[in-house]
């Protein structure tokens, strides 16, 4: 399958999904985390002071009709810098770099950190991914989450990507039920063992957050998720979906990509995070 899915588009709604999801939270968890956003033109920065892990630290959302100058990058590590983090990530498509990249980066001592494979999926022309919903496990079920199911929901993701801190669970909790987002969960019995959200932007919507527990992989859920969440785009009207996940190097297996292309998705580019460093 091949998709059409405009590059500035994918950007665009990537980074929209990571921006609402952050700054989304409550004012007591956005005081407690440290969390910046800023918007420079049309990319959109984010910072969270109080995350260790600095994932949530990036700016993306560049794409073709808006250059990415040596000033925007002084202004966004300017940015990072002022919010107080160590380390932020520029995200930006291989076609969007300009020819004086090198230099650029350069500059300002950003280095190649981790590679990430972009995919697309035209809902539009897209073959029904029933199968997939059917290949979980039986004892298992697939549903949107609840809002009393909300803190559940959050800890199951949250923990599952490394992020155990109460404060970055609440702000994952307080996603739930917001406009433009679609969260779904895999029960085994009344206990969420699996989980993910879809987030629409227009024409366009983000694959976002599928984790499951260790003790339910390999039973079917993220594909699952993935045949639902598909569902949840059509029905709001989308064009496109898109998502992101770890490229693979020699020796690597990234089950979650793999997942996506069984389910259709097809792969865009292969982008790396360009990382400023204090």
């Amino acid at each position: 399958m091949t998709t059409t899915v405009p590059t500035g588009l994918a950007e665009e709604t990537e980074i929209r999904a990571y921006s609402d999801f952050v700054t989304g939270a409550p004012a007591d968890v956005h005081e407690a985390l440290g969390i910046g956003a800023r918007q420079f033109g049309a990319a959109r920065a984010l910072a969270i002071r109080e995350d260790p892990s600095r994932f949530f630290n990036r700016v993306g959302g560049f794409g073709p009709d808006e250059p990415v100058t040596a000033d925007v990058v002084e202004e966004v590590c300017g940015f990072f810098r002022d919010q107080g983090v160590p380390r932020g990530s520029f995200m930006i498509a291989p076609s969007v770099l300009p020819s004086d990249w090198d230099a650029t980066a350069a500059k300002w001592g950003l280095t190649q950190g981790a590679r990430f494979a972009k995919l697309g999926y035209d809902v539009a022309t897209a073959v029904d991914t029933g199968d997939s919903a059917a290949a979980l496990d039986p004892d298992l079920r697939v549903g949107p989450v609840e809002p009393h199911e909300a803190r559940e929901w959050a800890t199951v993701m949250m923990t599952t990507f490394g992020f155990t801190t109460p404060a970055m669970i609440d702000m994952a909790s307080a996603c739930v039920g917001r406009p433009n987002w679609r969260q779904y969960a895999v029960r085994d019995g009344e206990r969420i063992v699996a989980v993910g959200s879809v987030f629409v932007n227009g024409d366009c919507a983000d694959m976002f957050g599928g984790a499951t527990l260790p003790e339910a992989r390999g039973r079917g859920a993220q594909s699952a998720l993935l045949a639902a969440r598909v569902q949840a785009a059509r029905d709001a009207g989308c064009r496109w979906l898109v998502a992101e996940t770890g490229a693979e190097g020699p020796g690597d297996h990234n089950s979650s990509l793999h997942n996506m292309l069984r389910s259709g998705f097809a792969p865009l580019y292969e982008r790396v995070a360009w990382v400023w460093g204090e």
